[in-house]
């Protein structure tokens, strides 16, 4: 049976088969059956690498921080994660160093994890904005009846715990709800090269 730690678009953890390429933590989500018992309880909400200088850890282990798992990396940030600053040094410094040419302000973890904080949350709700297709770079999910989208080149690709099936031509036009917060959708548009599954090529 999966563990419920597989994290889709939305912010929800859900219990399916697919591990992806990233795990990531939220702090201590699970009591000591392994169940999910809150949605998350720090403020730092990181994606890490799957192998880090040969690390193994039992997952989720009793008051240990919940492995959390991304299908890729463009999933975790429309969550609301943010590259570990230890296992993803090079991809945490150029996160870092977007954020505080896009975003105009000075950039530290903690500092960025205030804003996306706010911009993930409404409340206990994963909160949404609208925008117009045109406006959203490659990488930047959005939310059409139910299901979350990948904004990828001329298409959108909708997510699966296993990859990208079902694809749709790309509106130009047209509002839409975007999933991916706001900071993160302007270091997407100043050329942030977020990893994505290999079904979206």
């Amino acid at each position: 049976m999966p563990l419920q730690n597989r994290v889709t678009p939305f912010g929800d953890l859900v219990a399916v088969a697919g591990r992806g390429l990233l795990t990531g933590n939220r702090g201590v989500l699970h009591d000591d059956a392994r169940r999910i018992v809150r949605p998350w309880q720090v403020r730092r909400w990181i994606a890490c690498c799957t192998e880090f200088r040969g690390r193994h850890r039992e997952v989720m282990q009793p008051r240990r921080w919940t492995e959390l798992f991304f299908l890729d990396e463009a999933t975790a940030f429309a969550a609301g994660h943010r590259p570990c600053a230890q296992c993803r040094y090079a991809d945490y410094q150029r996160f870092r160093a977007l954020w505080e040419a896009s975003v105009g302000a000075p950039a530290n973890a903690e500092s960025m994890d205030r804003v996306l904080q706010a911009e993930r949350l409404d409340g206990r709700r994963k909160r949404t904005y609208p925008a117009r297709f045109a406006a959203l770079p490659d990488g930047a999910y959005v939310a059409l009846d139910g299901t979350a989208w990948l904004v990828w080149r001329d298409e959108m690709l909708a997510w699966t715990d296993g990859g990208y099936a079902q694809r749709r031509r790309r509106p130009r036009n047209d509002e839409v709800d975007v999933l991916t917060p706001p900071s993160v959708v302007a270091l997407l548009t100043a050329g942030y090269p977020v990893w994505v599954h290999r079904t979206a090529r």
